[in-house]
Parts: structure tokens; sequence; C-alpha cells
């Protein structure tokens, strides 16, 4: 890559020469500091989360996008802005917050306001424009689907290897509508907005909306029509049949997975009507389950309705919508953004509190895909994820996956903070002590959570040694039942314990015998690589 097309940053300071009358007036020192948009420095009245997890001003992003300029922030931080996904949760908490405080609710920012403030940073340094390959091209209003090339797209991007030849065009000017990130409108390849009724369905729908989409099939044809019905009955019949129909073949999951389904689907997964909102979240579970679909799904923007039907929807539709999270939280590149969109804490309130065995372990298996990124182990944490985890395992509940869980939370340093303070040293051998784990995975993911505390932390050999784990972990490693893996994980807390690694097995004790003798004079190198105790040397390898 060329000079041009290295990546070079600016940092954001808000641009204050523009006429007070161009922006919301609202004082940024009594504002909380998430509300702000990072680039613009005023109250978000339209936020989207970025591809890295950042939210910005949805005008603020475009203007970056359009003008070719990837922003560095203040904290150093680059987000990635090739993609947008509406954050309603925090538009939401906005919004309640401007109300409680009496205060106007946000007006989006002025175009050539925004323009001006990346533009003057742009005149002081003119060599921070970022390589067009680098940015993931617009589409413009009202093209035709072509999900796959734009997915295509941000791979490549992501890999550094988009090529001039399968390009999709870049716009190089300011557009007079702003479509692509316009609320009003949401071709197949951008994010869906969010109706500004999602409990209706509008009766505009019609074959002619779609005209520039693909025919459909006989089969999307005849639930379409009944979808777009102005009769209740005929949405639950169409819903029924989209159900039945992407429950057992691979084929109708992919076929029917069309933007024309998805935008009913939104609409009726908030519906009123119990079951009309139960066969839609069954059918969003359904159709998730291909790989192809789960990315298309979260940016068509399903997270947001999901979570609000996790929070006050049917008990029924609650367990299907959380196996439709569980299932889109197995891709990847949903992960941060299901994240981001507000998630975590019904999921967690779902694993402790939900009456559906069934509910609460995928439950368990959504957080524990979320927990696969830092950000999100992050977010557990602080939504006060390990007391409660704790508590459950003191009580049995779901041992298994818990324990998987909270071997993910010890992974960071708030996780291993929060689990050290709330005694989970302590709980775990426990557990071991008294056979509290019912299974082989169970009784591994123990003792691989207190192999993850032990790494790296001073306060972990104290408290072990005080919860005497040091006897029940000799007794793993030296059983006869048990998997290597299981064996080798306590083996490795021990030496952690000790210092130094011990070894274990038939005739370990002849061995390290021999070993102390060596040590006294018989060997050229006395404790190699490793500590003494109780007359007992320490190999350095395992």
């Amino acid at each position: 890559m060329g000079e041009s097309g290295k990546h070079k940053w600016f940092s954001f300071h808000h641009h204050r020469s523009a006429s007070a009358t161009t922006m919301p007036q609202h004082n940024p020192g009594e504002t909380p500091t998430e509300f702000l948009c990072p680039i613009t420095g005023f109250l978000m009245s339209d936020p989207v989360v970025v591809a890295s997890g950042q939210t910005f001003e949805r005008i603020s992003v475009q203007v970056c996008r359009n003008l070719g300029f990837a922003p560095k922030l203040l904290d150093g931080t680059q987000p990635d802005i090739s993609t947008v996904i509406p954050n309603l949760a925090m538009k939401s908490t906005i919004l309640s917050w401007c109300s409680r405080n009496k205060l106007e609710h946000p007006r989006p920012p002025d175009y050539a306001y925004v323009e001006g403030v990346v533009r003057a940073r742009m005149d002081k340094d003119p060599g921070n424009r970022v390589s067009k390959s680098e940015i993931l091209p617009p589409v413009a209003e009202n093209s035709a689907l072509d999900y796959d090339s734009m997915m295509g797209a941000i791979r490549s991007r992501s890999r550094n290897s988009i090529s001039s030849s399968n390009s999709l065009p870049l716009h190089h000017a300011r557009p007079a509508s702003h479509s692509m990130f316009s609320p009003s409108s949401h071709p197949s390849s951008e994010v869906y907005t969010g109706a500004e009724n999602p409990n209706r369905i509008h009766s505009s729908f019609s074959t002619s909306d779609y005209s520039s989409f693909p025919p459909m099939t006989p089969e999307e044809e005849e639930i379409f029509n009944k979808l777009t019905s102005a009769n209740t009955i005929d949405h639950e019949q169409g819903l029924i049949l989209l159900r039945k129909t992407t429950r057992s073949s691979e084929n109708a999951r992919i076929s029917l997975c069309t933007d024309r389904i998805l935008s009913l689907l939104r609409s009726l997964i908030v519906s009123r009507y119990n079951i009309v909102q139960t066969n839609a979240a069954a059918s969003v579970v359904n159709l998730s389950l291909e790989k192809p679909n789960k990315l298309k799904i979260v940016r068509s923007g399903f997270v947001p309705l999901l979570v609000d039907v996790l929070k006050s929807g049917s008990t029924e539709a609650q367990e299907h919508v959380i196996g439709a999270l569980f299932s889109l939280a197995v891709e990847e590149e949903n992960k941060m953004v299901i994240g981001v969109l507000g998630a975590v804490e019904p999921l967690l309130h779902a694993l402790r509190s939900s009456e559906s065995e069934r509910a609460r372990q995928d439950a368990a298996l959504a957080l524990y895909h979320l927990s696969l990124i830092p950000n999100n182990r992050a977010r557990l944490v602080r939504a006060g994820a390990v007391p409660m985890m704790l508590s459950m395992v003191r009580s049995g509940e779901s041992a298994s996956r818990i324990l998987l869980l909270l071997c993910n939370l010890a992974a960071c340093s708030e996780g291993k903070g929060a689990m050290l303070d709330g005694n989970a040293v302590a709980i775990l051998v426990g557990k071991l002590r008294e056979g509290g784990v019912d299974s082989e995975a169970a009784r591994e993911n123990c003792v691989g959570a207190l192999l993850t505390l032990s790494i790296g932390n001073m306060r972990f050999r104290g408290l072990a040694s005080e919860a005497g784990a040091e006897e029940i972990l000799t007794e793993i490693v030296e059983s006869e039942s048990g998997s290597e893996r299981l064996k080798e994980k306590a083996a490795k807390i021990l030496q952690t314990m000790g210092g130094g690694e011990r070894e274990f097995g038939e005739g370990a004790e002849a061995r390290e015998w021999n070993r102390m003798l060596e040590a006294s004079g018989l060997s050229r190198s006395q404790f190699q690589g490793g500590g003494q105790k109780e007359g007992f040397a320490y190999s350095s390898q395992f």
C-alpha cells in the first residue's frame, strides 16, 4: 500500500466557531459522558454503534466516511467505522434522562457543522486521509440486495486485502439526501434503524415495494401475503407456517431469511398478541440456526427488539428469544454487538430467575459465548454476575455451565478480583471436597476456574491454602479415575501453590526421594529450575 494508503489518524477537538444555533444546547458538564458524541461533544439524537464498539452520532460517522477520514479519539482509541448498528438502548436512555431533567430532547446535528469540525482538522493536517480501500463503501439509495458482496467487503477490509477490481463504488462527495444513514430508509445492505411504531404492521407492504429484489418463491409469497394481511389471524397462520417450514429444512431456513420476511418479523416480534409474538420469536430462532443467517439477522436490527421481548414479553416468547440470542452469539462478529445493545443484564436475570430449565441453560450458553470477548466479560462483572454465579454454584444450580462461565470471567482482571473478593476459592474447593459437582465436566470446570484464578495472582496461594485446596487437588492428581486433562490442571495449581512443580503418580515418592539425595551432593545442579518444600525437589517441567 502506498503512502496515501497508510492508516493516519487524527484526534477530534471540538470545533466551537459555528453558530450557537447550529447545535442543540445542552451543558456538557452536566451530561453523562457516555451520552455525548465523541466527535461533536453534543448529546446524541441518533446514536449508533460502530464495528469496534464505540457509540457516535449517526451523522458524525456519515461525515467521516464521506470525507474518507478515520477518527482517532482523545483517549487514543481508533474506532472502526466501517459498519453501524442503531443503539436503541442508548437512545431510549438519553430520552429518559432528558425527560427526567426537563431538558429538550436532542435534535440531529447540522451536517454542515459536523463537516466543519472534521474539515477543520483536515486543513491542519492534510496527510491524515485514509485510503479509500480501507473504508467500507456506502451503498446507494434503493440499491438492490447485495448482502453477500457487502459482507465480503467487510471481511476483505479486515484482512487488508481489498483489491480495486472487486471493490464496490465509493461516494466521494456529500450526498444530497444523506440516505446512507437516514432513519427513514434501510436498504438491505445497511442495518435496520427501527420503525417509529414497531407494534404496527405497515399496510403499505406489498410486492411492489420490493420490485428491485429477487422474485419470491411460491413458499415465500404465501407466507409474505399472510404476514402483510390486515387480519391478525392471518399473521398467526403465516408465522405458524414459517415456523413449521423452517423447523427442519436447512434450505428453507436459508431461502426464507429474506429482507421481506425479516422486515415483517421485526414488527411482529413486538406484537401485543402473545401467540403472534411467540411464533415470531420461534421463527427467528429457526432462521438463526444457519450460519449465513446469523450476521444478517443481527444487522437487520433484531437485537434491541429481542432484548425488549426478553425484558417484558410473554414467558414462552422469552424462552425463544433466549434461544435466539444463544444462536446469534455463536457468530464471532455478533458477540460485541449483542453485548453493546444491552443483552447481558436480561440474560443474567433469565439465568437466575427463569422457571424453564431450557431457558436457563440457553441463557448460560449465550452468556458463555458472549464472555469469550473481553468487553463482554467486563460487562458481566459490572452487572453483578460474579456473586450471582457463585451463589448458584454454592446451591448446585446449573453447575457445569456456570463454572464454565466463571472460568471465562476469571480470565479478566475485574472478574478475577471480584471472584477472589467473593470467596470463590473456598466455594470451589468446598464443592470439590463435598463431591458437589455432579459430572466429570463440572469437576473439570471447577478445577479450571481455580487454575485460571491462580495464574499471575499473589492472593490465590494464601486463599487456596486456607481453604485446604492442596489435599483435594492431590487426591485428584493421584486418583486412578478422572481425565488426564483434569489431573494436569490440578497439578498446575499445586505447582503454583508450592512455588514449583511436584511429581505425582506411581513411584512418585521414590523418585522424589532419589531427587532429594541427588540434590544433597550427587547432582551437579541442585534443585535445578525449582524450589524445595518438605525435603522434596520440584522439577522445572511438568
